[in-house]
């Protein structure tokens, strides 16, 4: 999951288009999901949600960064648990 949420961060722009953002931000909101990333997947929801309507002024570099803290606190876990 984190492979393929990486590529999607890394490509993800409204100037896609509403419809492009609205997909891309399903499938982060479905991998958030998946990985326990409730805050990101809230962030991901309501961006899907406004893209459906049209509205592709997301916040983008917030989305970014929620996932990159996510993916640091999942990733410290790991860690955590390894060194235990």
């Amino acid at each position: 999951f984190l492979e393929e949420a990486d590529e999607v961060i890394a490509r993800i722009s409204a100037a896609t288009g509403a419809k492009a953002l609205e997909a891309d931000l399903h499938f982060l909101k479905g991998a958030a999901l998946n990985l326990g990333f409730a805050d990101f997947a809230a962030l991901c929801q309501d961006g899907e949600r406004r893209a459906a309507a049209g509205d592709t002024g997301v916040d983008l570099n917030q989305v970014g960064a929620c996932y990159h803290a996510s993916k640091q606190a999942l990733q410290a876990g790991q860690d955590q648990a390894n060194a235990a």
